[in-house]
C-alpha cells in the first residue's frame, strides 16, 4: 500500500530545496570573493630582513604583516590577503586587476621613518613621538595642500624648538629631506607642517603612511606574480565550462546504474555544491584555482559515498531480502567505510593545511570545509531522503534500484 503522507513529505524537502537552491543561488554566488588567479591582480612575496639589534621571529612577522596589510588598504585595495611563510617571508595577494601594481608596491616597501634633525644632523624627534594619526591634511594661506604633524607630548616639541631657536630643524622622510624650516618662535602647541609640491592625494598617502607608522622590518621583493584580467576571466570561465560537463556526466551516470537512489545522489549533490558555496559566503573566503580543485576532489568523494552505499544495497537486495531491509543493512554496513574515507582524507589536508603554502593551504580549508558538508548532504541528507521513498511503498521493485530480477538470490 502507498503511503503518500511520506511521499509528500519527500516532495516538499525537495521543493524546498530547490525553492533555496533556485531563488538564492545568484546572490550567493555573486558575494564569494574570486582571488587573483581568477579576476586578475599581482602576487608579491618579500622577505622579511630584521633591523639593526632584532631577530626575525613570528612576533616580527605578525607586526610587519599588519603593517604591510595598513598599507595596502592606503593605496586604496579592500581586503587583501597577507599571510605569513615561515621562516622569513610575507606573501601579499592584491586580487584586483585595476589596483596599480608599481604605487602599491612603492607603498608596501617604503620604511616610511620620519626623523627631525638639528644642524648638526642630530635626531631630535622621530615618528614615533607622533600623537596616534597625528598626521593630516591641511592648507596654507594660498589654499596649497601640506601635511599637518600633532606631537603626543607638545613639551617635548616646545622643548626642541627652544633648543634650536633661530636654527633649523630639517625634517625627514626616510633619508629624503622634506623640508628645513627656520624656526622662528617656540611652538608650545605640540603642532608642525611639512611643505612642499602636493597634492592634496600625495599630502593624504604621505599622512596614511605616517600614522600606519614604520615597518619594523627591511622588506625584500622575492618574487612578483601578475595575473591579467582577462587570463583570470578566462580561467574561471573554462573552470565553470568544465563543471557544468563533469556534473552532466555524474548526473547521467547515477541516473542509468543506480535509477531511484541515483535521483536522489543527484539531489543531494545539488544541495551540497549550493551549501558549499553559502558557507563560503559565511567564511567570507576567497575562492582560488587550487580551492576549486579541492571542491572537485571533494565532490568525487562525495558521489563515492553515495555509491559505496548504494551499491551495499544492491547486493542485500540480491541477497533476496526486501528492499527495506536491504536499506536498513546497506546504510549500516557502508556508513563506517564512508567516515573512514573521508577522516583520513581530512588528516591529510590538516597536514597540507600546517605544513604548506598559501595556495595548499587555500585547496586544504577547501577541501576540509567540503567534506564536512558532503559528511552531511551526501551522507546523511541523502539517506534520509532515500528512507522517505522506501518507507512510501511506491518504488518496491528492485529494477528501481538497478537490480535485475534474474540476479536476486545467486548471491
Amino acid at each position: 500500500m502507498i503511503k503518500w503522507s511520506r511521499f509528500l513529505l519527500f516532495l516538499v524537502v525537495v521543493g524546498l530545496l530547490a525553492t533555496l537552491v533556485g531563488t538564492t543561488t545568484g546572490n550567493v554566488a555573486s558575494n564569494i570573493k574570486l582571488g587573483l588567479d581568477l579576476q586578475g591582480g599581482f602576487e608579491i612575496l618579500y622577505q622579511v630582513q630584521p633591523l639593526e639589534g632584532k631577530q626575525v621571529n613570528t612576533d616580527l612577522l605578525k607586526a610587519t604583516a599588519k603593517m604591510v596589510e595598513k598599507r595596502v588598504n592606503i593605496g586604496g585595495v579592500a581586503e587583501p590577503e597577507v599571510t605569513i611563510e615561515l621562516p622569513d617571508r610575507i606573501r601579499v595577494k592584491i586580487a584586483s586587476a585595476k589596483a596599480s601594481q608599481e604605487e602599491l608596491r612603492s607603498i608596501i616597501g617604503k620604511p616610511a621613518v620620519l626623523t627631525f634633525r638639528d644642524e648638526s644632523g642630530k635626531t631630535v624627534l622621530n615618528g614615533s613621538d607622533l600623537a596616534a594619526n597625528g598626521a593630516g591634511v591641511g592648507f596654507d594661506d594660498l589654499k596649497r595642500p601640506l601635511v599637518t604633524l600633532k606631537f603626543a607630548n607638545p613639551e617635548k616639541f616646545a622643548e626642541v624648538t627652544r633648543v634650536n631657536l633661530k636654527k633649523k630643524v630639517a625634517i625627514y622622510l626616510d633619508e629624503n629631506m622634506l623640508t628645513d624650516p627656520t624656526i622662528q618662535s617656540v611652538i608650545t602647541g605640540g603642532s608642525a607642517q611639512i611643505t612642499g609640491n602636493y597634492t592634496v592625494e600625495s599630502a593624504q598617502q604621505l599622512a596614511d603612511i605616517l600614522n600606519s607608522g614604520a615597518l619594523p622590518a627591511k622588506l625584500t621583493e622575492m618574487q612578483v606574480t601578475s595575473v591579467g584580467a582577462s587570463l583570470g576571466a578566462m580561467a574561471l570561465q573554462k573552470t565553470i565550462y568544465a563543471g557544468y560537463i563533469g556534473a552532466a556526466l555524474i548526473i547521467v551516470f547515477m541516473l542509468v546504474v543506480y535509477r531511484m537512489p541515483g535521483m536522489i545522489a543527484n539531489i543531494a549533490l545539488a544541495g551540497f555544491t549550493y551549501f558549499c558555496m553559502l558557507v563560503l559566503d559565511w567564511m567570507n573566503a576567497t575562492l582560488t584555482l587550487p580551492g576549486i580543485a579541492g571542491f572537485i576532489l571533494s565532490v568525487g568523494m562525495a558521489v563515492d559515498a553515495n555509491i559505496i552505499t548504494f551499491e551495499r544495497i544492491q547486493e542485500e537486495i540480491r541477497s533476496g531480502k526486501t528492499i527495506l531491509s536491504a536499506f536498513r543493512a546497506g546504510q549500516r554496513r557502508s556508513f563506517i567505510t564512508i567516515i573512514d574515507g573521508h577522516v583520513t582524507t581530512m588528516i591529510a589536508a590538516a597536514v597540507l593545511m600546517y605544513f604548506g603554502t598559501s595556495s595548499i593551504q587555500g585547496f586544504a580549508i577547501i577541501l576540509i570545509m567540503t567534506i564536512i558538508v558532503s559528511i552531511i548532504t551526501n551522507v546523511f541528507f541523502s539517506r534520509l531522503l532515500l528512507w522517505m521513498v522506501i518507507r512510501a511503498n511506491m518504488f518496491k521493485k528492485p529494477f528501481w534500484y538497478g537490480v535485475k530480477e534474474s540476479d536476486i538470490g545467486e548471491l
